[in-house]
């Protein structure tokens, strides 16, 4: 029997390659991979030996031959496939190991492969003969069944298979995007496309999902969603320094609070930020100078104290060991995300919170299509990006704001658009010290603002997320003492 070599990536390829020798497989290779194996001395045909034909077109045309085809998708359970293969000559193909040109990586029509895709479909396709080896992860796991098995199971085969057409349709999805792109008027570029196709795959295991009785898990996007490649996201280079195993709800709050304290770092004078999330929404925010961060950790916190409890935490700055012994001091925190935490600090949670997750990620980045699921189909929208062009706002009182309010206001803001409407958001000297989210009314929404306030937002900022349609709410907000309103009305 033989086993078909063509890959683009040559990771493990000597190794796989004089196992399946070893298993008594003739190999035969194309194109850089017959090289690689030249040059390593290990046996092999090519496909130009097999098929009669010599590449062309420059390499476009390779494996696209009867002899490959009908070797690779005969079943061998069929007299009549053997029959023909018999006839023509051909030897049949018992193992398929191909992994395609980086589209992803490097978009343009050369590296849209054709033959690779063809040979992984056609093996998978016929799995109950043919193994579909597409990653070079599997190669171990491969030689390992051969060596002891002397063959590789039905069941192998078809979870080779499965991840052959997964390969190749998350491979498909980004072309399809490319060219969406490449055809796209001009400044359609954030319009929702005709189709758009999301793949993931399972890229972490969860403690449970958003209840205990709830499995959960982490999917990342495979290659080629939405035409981004894989380990963009924050969260796939993220390393989790101790604590419990993180649950559904950590890292749906943590992505909200991670990147809500780098939208705050846009706001002018802002080195540092620090933000609590609960439940999906902020409870407390703060800004501060590049100095300030272990400050600017305990005015987050001190926004509301009480709901800071069981919180999780972002912090855009790298964790000391003088800020770890204030955390320590703290309400607990669930999980602490920051750039990154000193040896010392990580020694004192370990001894005295062991059960915290302190994560170290990179700064996350800007969001695609979001999706949420209805019955029968999607919801996609564009996402919400807050821009702040606080040039274009429009003062409708006599008295304007100073820059010191107009900084809070901007705070508030920016908070009140990361928070559950109805929203009224309090701020007062680059720290919120109220919020009121969640609320079917919206003075309900300021009443709960100005009571977690306390009298701290005297002189300060309040932000609505939508207009005041009556004078209860902005009341509420002027009777806690703020100075300026924004709202978007």
């Amino acid at each position: 029997m033989r086993a078909l070599l063509s890959v683009y990536d040559k990771t493990g390829l000597e190794e796989l390659a004089r196992g399946l020798v070893e298993a008594s497989l003739e190999l035969v290779a194309s194109g850089k991979t017959a090289d690689a194996l030249e040059r390593a001395a290990i046996p092999h045909v090519t496909v130009e030996s097999v098929t009669g034909s010599p590449e062309m077109l420059g390499g476009r045309v390779k494996t696209l031959h009867p002899s490959i085809s009908a070797g690779i998708l005969a079943d061998l359970d069929d007299p009549s496939h053997v029959a023909d293969l018999v006839a023509h000559g051909i030897e049949p193909i018992s193992i398929v190991v191909c992994n395609l040109y980086p589209f992803a990586a490097a978009p343009s029509v050369e590296t849209i492969d054709i033959g690779g895709v063809t040979l992984l479909r056609a093996a998978a396709k016929n799995y109950e003969h043919v193994a579909a080896v597409a990653d070079p992860a599997s190669y171990a796991g491969v030689l390992d069944e051969l060596r002891r098995e002397g063959t590789l199971s039905v069941r192998t085969r078809l979870g080779l298979a499965r991840a052959a057409f997964a390969h190749v349709a998350a491979y498909d999805a980004a072309i399809s995007c490319w060219f969406g792109e490449k055809t796209a008027g001009e400044g359609d570029h954030a319009s929702l496309p005709d189709s758009f196709h999301l793949v993931l795959e399972r890229a972490e295991e969860l403690r449970y999902g958003e209840n205990p009785h709830q499995r959960g898990a982490r999917y990342r996007r495979a290659a080629g969603s939405f035409g981004e490649a894989v380990g963009e996201g924050c969260w796939e280079g993220a390393v989790q320094h101790g604590g419990r195993e993180l649950s559904y709800l950590n890292l749906f709050d943590a992505e909200a609070a991670w990147r809500l304290a780098h939208e705050l770092l846009s706001i002018e004078g802002a080195a540092r930020a620090a933000v609590v999330v609960k439940h999906a929404n902020p409870c407390g925010a703060a800004i501060g100078a590049e100095d300030e961060l272990a400050a600017t950790y305990e005015r987050a916190l001190q926004s509301d104290a009480t709901s800071a409890f069981g919180g999780i935490f972002a912090l855009t700055g790298q964790v000391d060991l003088a800020l770890a012994t204030r955390v320590v001091a703290n309400p607990l925190a669930e999980v602490i995300v920051a750039y990154g935490f000193d040896d010392d600090a990580l020694e004192l949670f370990g001894e005295r919170r062991k059960n915290m997750r302190a994560l170290s990620a990179r700064p996350p980045g800007e969001l695609s299509l979001e999706v949420r699921q209805i019955d029968g189909g999607y919801l996609v929208q564009e996402p919400d990006r807050v821009t702040v062009r606080r040039d274009r706002w429009r003062t409708v009182t006599k008295l304007a704001p100073s820059d010191a309010q107009c900084l809070d206001a901007e705070l508030a803001w920016r908070v009140c658009a990361r928070s559950s409407s109805n929203a009224v958001v309090l701020a007062k000297d680059g720290q919120v010290v109220g919020v009121g989210c969640g609320q079917q009314s919206r003075v309900d929404a300021a009443a709960i603002a100005a009571r977690k306030a306390g009298g701290r937002a005297a002189g300060g900022a309040a932000a609505s997320d939508a207009f005041f349609p009556f004078r209860d709410g902005l009341d509420a907000v002027c009777e806690a003492g703020v100075a300026v309103v924004v709202q978007p009305g």
